[in-house]
């Protein structure tokens, strides 16, 4: 899966066997993209905590669709 179809601003690969080490990859390549002042990377975070992870239901919802995505993918 790519940053931007796990809610991030880029086009970065990412390759997992589960989709929690997934997310674990994500969240590490936004927290070193936002370190580095990466504006994007740092707006996609902001828009994330802002609109989902104050929200219970959305954040359930997001999560949901997101991993379906990630377990109709073809393994490598």
């Amino acid at each position: 899966m790519t940053c931007k179809q796990l809610a991030g601003a880029c086009d970065k690969e990412f390759h997992a066997e589960t989709f929690r080490e997934m997310g674990e990859m994500s969240r590490k390549h936004a927290m070193e993209m936002a370190e580095m002042g990466d504006k994007a990377h740092i707006e996609k975070m902001e828009e994330m905590k802002n609109n989902h992870m104050n929200k219970p239901e959305a954040v359930k919802e997001w999560f949901e669709k997101v991993k379906k995505e990630f377990d109709a993918l073809p393994e490598d």
